[in-house]
This record gives structure tokens, sequence and C-alpha cells, in this order.
């Protein structure tokens, strides 16, 4: 086992200035994730073609519930990074990790809705719809930009996480009768 020692000041300890980085970043993600819901959920808009709500796309409720797992998942984080054992670092670095890749799945899954609203699709006769919606696609995108902020706190996360597991361990070390044997 590794030497770093959490109860060490934070001077001499790089884990515990970490947990400071960590417990800021997933209360940053918290109020971002409910605000993008927000953003979301409110989101409709109505026009000469019909009537647009969030609800009518199945990748904007994607992206809705991802975020609120996402925060659910920040709050109880917060609660409990405060419990120091190596359970804890072991979800911790298992659920960061599988919550960045959920959050890249709904981020471009709304990509590519904002990209058909905005483009279109001349090959299967789709028109650009984000000029009869544009309030619609704005509000799209002020989600979808919330969204890409949480996942780059969850990136970095991921990364704290990942430093705290494995900085618990020391490197494999080779003795020298094995080192002779693997040179020659």
């Amino acid at each position: 086992m590794s030497s770093i020692d959490e109860n060490k000041p934070s001077s001499t300890n790089p884990l515990h200035s970490l947990r400071y980085l960590d417990v800021s970043l997933r209360l940053t993600a918290i109020p971002l994730s409910v605000v993008s819901i927000w953003v979301m959920v409110t989101n409709k808009q109505d026009s000469l073609y019909g009537s647009l709500k969030f609800s009518n796309l199945t990748g904007l409720k994607y992206l809705v519930c991802i975020n609120a797992i996402c925060a659910a998942y920040a709050l109880i984080a917060v609660v409990f990074s405060w419990l120091r054992s190596s359970f804890n670092a072991w979800v911790f670095f298992v659920s960061d990790q599988l919550l960045a890749y959920l959050m890249v799945t709904s981020g471009s899954a709304v990509a590519e809705i904002l990209y058909l609203g905005y483009k279109g699709d001349r090959d299967v006769s789709w028109s650009e719809a984000c000029s009869s919606y544009g309030k619609f696609c704005n509000k799209m995108v002020v989600s979808l930009v919330l969204h890409v902020v949480v996942l780059v706190c969850f990136i970095v996360l991921s990364l704290i996480s990942a430093y705290r597991v494995f900085s618990r361990f020391e490197a494999p070390s080779v003795s020298s009768k094995e080192g002779e044997e693997q040179v020659q």
C-alpha cells in the first residue's frame, strides 16, 4: 500500500487537497444539472406548423433523465464523500466513470437533434426546423451547453477518483534476479 495518508495536512498530502476540488465540482454539478433540466422541461413553442415540446423528442427526455441522475448522484456523493474508506473510493471511481459515459451519450443525442434541426437531412427529405422553431432550438442549445459543463465536471471527477483509487497502490517491483533474466 502507498504511504499517502488522507489525514495529513493538505500541504503534504495531494489527496486531501483533491478532496476540496472533488466536493466543489460535485456541488457545481448539482445546480447546473437542475438548471439544464428546467430549461429543457419548460421548452415548448407553437408555430404555424404545430406545437413542439421537449417530450416530443426521445433524445431530449433522455438528457433530462441523465441530468436528474447526475444531480441526485452528485448530492448523494457530497454527503458520503466525507466518509473515508477504500470501498467509497472504488464506488466513486466506478460511478463517476459511468455517469461521465452516460452524459456523453445523452449530450450526443441532443447534439444530433440540434444538427438536424439546424441543417436538416436532404437525403431523407428532412428540412431544417429551427427557422420555424428558433426559440425551441435556442433553449435546447442552452440546456446542452449546461449539460456539457456538467460533463466536464464529471470528467475531472473521474480523473480525481481514478487518482484517489490507484494512488493507494505501489507500482509492482521487479527483483534484481528477475530483471537480469528479462534482460537476457
